[in-house]
């Protein structure tokens, strides 16, 4: 019964975040996207961090372009995830993890280029 009720909570899950784009990084949400093996990407981000606010509008506009609809982008907050940080060894703000089948595929740090952030986050796509 208790397999059956995580079935139902992670297709829910899943379902609502089908959409994909940006969302605020949430435990819960980021173990269902590891363990449904659908593409996503962290990105750690710092409101300090001018890097971050470079970054952001980029990331943004990638996720809503139709290449990316299926990709699920968490925006983690650098200065409070310490827990994810140091699960997945990110010392540096502007960090994009990006995970394909449960795994993490690539990462970046301080990118704000177009090109290179839209290729990095291809590495998500099946």
């Amino acid at each position: 019964m208790r397999n059956i009720i995580g079935a139902l909570f992670l297709v829910a899950t899943l379902s609502g975040l089908s959409s994909a784009g940006e969302m605020p990084f949430d435990p819960v949400h980021y173990e269902a996207m590891r363990n449904s093996g659908v593409p996503f990407a962290v990105v750690f981000h710092a409101n300090w961090c001018p890097t971050c606010r470079a970054q952001a509008p980029v990331l943004k506009e990638l996720t809503q372009s139709p290449e990316f609809m299926g990709v699920t982008l968490f925006v983690a907050n650098f200065d409070t995830e310490k827990l994810l940080e140091r699960s997945l060894g990110i010392s540096k703000q502007s960090t994009i993890v990006v995970f394909k089948n449960g795994k993490e595929e690539a990462r970046s740090t301080g990118d704000t280029q177009y090109d290179s952030l839209s290729e990095i986050l291809r590495r998500a796509i099946p």
